[in-house]
């Protein structure tokens, strides 16, 4: 397993892979200390040749037990809310800035603790790797974490939604919040809305995936 050439531990990525061999040396990363409690890494998944790439911030309990992204109750919402836009999940690449999932006992259950900077810094190289190879047109960063990885930390998602952003890797990057959020929110007319802005944010990524194709005559 190569090591992170800046911490010396085990966790950077192979330089030069496809996303085969990219997913299996991310299985033994232990660049963070987030594997002794996560059951496994959960990488990316979806057609190598995507356009349009989903970042969120971590695996949940759900996905940690599947090895899956986006496969629990957000998932299902984002999946629900990517139809309405126009874009089918089959034809995303969806991943998270941090691999493994960060959780606190309470009972019975593991609860979601959001990741700190040691360790989006720890897994940002193997985000970078995926992105190198997708080369995604349209990149849909899913919450604060996912956009802070990306586009620092100062980057505030309020006032810049919708807003399309030059990425380093080519095409754009928008922010939105995370579907989780909106699982949160108890009152149901501002569930409502918030589902709806999250909508309209990613329905304005898709235009603007259109707006790329037509321009240069796809």
């Amino acid at each position: 397993m190569p090591k992170n050439p800046k911490t010396g531990e085990t966790g950077a990525p192979p330089p030069d892979q496809t996303l085969l061999p990219l997913r299996e040396a991310a299985a033994g990363c232990t660049a963070c200390d987030l594997w002794k409690r996560g059951t496994q890494t959960v990488f990316g998944e979806g057609p190598a040749q995507a356009r349009i790439m989903l970042i969120g911030e971590q695996p949940g309990d759900l996905e940690d037990r599947t090895g899956r992204p986006f496969v629990g109750p957000a998932g299902g919402l984002l999946d629900a809310a990517l139809e309405e836009a126009g874009i089918s999940r089959a034809q995303v690449y969806v991943t998270n800035a941090v691999k493994h999932f960060k959780w606190e006992p309470r009972g019975k259950r593991r609860i979601h603790k959001k990741p700190n900077a040691a360790e989006m810094t720890a897994c940002r190289p193997w985000l970078e790797a995926e992105m190198k190879l997708i080369q995604p047109k349209v990149t849909i960063c899913l919450g604060a974490t996912a956009a802070q990885t990306l586009l620092g930390k100062d980057f505030r998602i309020t006032g810049r939604r919708g807003e399309p952003i030059p990425s380093p890797w080519g095409g754009r990057i928008f922010a939105t919040i995370h579907p989780s959020s909106i699982l949160r929110i108890e009152d149901e007319a501002d569930r409502l809305r918030a589902r709806a802005g999250f909508v309209s944010d990613l329905s304005i990524a898709a235009k603007e995936l259109l707006r790329g194709a037509t321009e240069i005559g796809i």
